[in-house]
């Protein structure tokens, strides 16, 4: 049984920004409404660059449902870093890491503590 889901047309938008902000990286935070993952939010102030994001965190919007981060990282490598293992626990508990280059298996989803966390796509 998976952790969460997530819908696939957001998981393809996802992918997406990563290649288009290529080759800086991309921060989102993601809206979750019961148990699927199913919206997005641009994190507001975020300054990007290729090796890192930033955002300020007394812009994060104060509506619930923020279910976590998404971001990606342009050196392909998909798993946390410290940075983000530093982030994590400040943003949800489901954070997607998209990875160079792109495609639908240059992805992984850890909860905050950098643990693998099994998400299942639905259309």
């Amino acid at each position: 049984m998976p952790d969460i889901k997530i819908k696939r047309e957001l998981l393809m938008i996802l992918l997406e920004l990563g290649k288009s902000s290529h080759p800086s990286e991309f921060l989102a935070l993601l809206i979750k409404k019961g148990d699927t993952i199913d919206e997005f939010e641009l994190a507001p102030g975020t300054i990007t660059g290729s090796s890192s994001a930033r955002y300020q965190p007394d812009m994060m919007p104060l509506g619930t449902g923020i279910a976590g981060s998404a971001h990606s990282h342009p050196s392909g490598a998909i798993r946390p870093s410290d940075a983000d293992l530093r982030f994590f626990p400040a943003a949800g508990k489901y954070h997607i890491i998209i990875g160079a280059p792109y495609t639908e298996d240059d992805w992984r989803c850890f909860f905050a503590d950098g643990s693998p966390c099994s998400v299942e796509v639905i259309d």
